[in-house]
């Protein structure tokens, strides 16, 4: 399957995560909100991530890769100028 990556911004109430999203490069779930709403996640997966803490150190820490819970998931977006959404 060819897949896209689509850079995004993921915020919890403790931390902002910006990093890249891979997604189905056409279909069923190549959107930010398919991906959001599927049901059978409970993770969102991003490579070449940057976490902030909201209310800690302004320096944010490289990761090449984070799993955030969807539950805790505040606020989502794409950073891409283009926007299907």
């Amino acid at each position: 399957m060819d897949h896209r990556e689509k850079r995004i911004v993921v915020e919890t109430a403790r931390y902002r995560v910006t990093g890249l999203l891979h997604l189905p490069r056409d279909g069923y779930r190549s959107r930010l909100t398919d991906f959001l709403n599927a049901s059978d996640r409970e993770f969102i997966a991003l490579t070449d991530a940057h976490v902030e803490s909201l209310d800690g150190p302004p320096d944010p820490e490289h990761r090449p890769f984070v799993a955030v819970a969807l539950r805790h998931v505040v606020l989502a977006s794409p950073l891409d100028e283009e926007d299907e959404e």
